[in-house]
């Protein structure tokens, strides 16, 4: 049986759909963060890579966790 996208709380949608925009620079993303999360970039991030590795984001968002699990993986490789 697979992971039921209707699992993750409004928050984790949010964070979700903030990660698959693309913003012209760090700053414009931060803003973003603070003011429609309400969190700062640090916990964004955190809460982003616990995402990465559950199965319900992976449902609800194929093409944005996959992207954001190879990026992840190429930084961690290179370390």
């Amino acid at each position: 049986m697979g992971a039921d996208p209707a699992d993750l709380s409004d928050r984790d949608r949010s964070i979700l759909a903030v990660a698959a925009r693309t913003f012209p620079g760090p700053g414009a993303r931060d803003r973003v963060i603070r003011e429609r999360l309400g969190m700062s970039p640090t916990r964004y991030h955190q809460l982003l890579n616990a995402l990465l590795d559950d199965p319900a984001a992976l449902a609800h968002d194929p093409v944005t966790v996959n992207r954001l699990r190879r990026l992840r993986d190429l930084r961690r490789s290179d370390r």
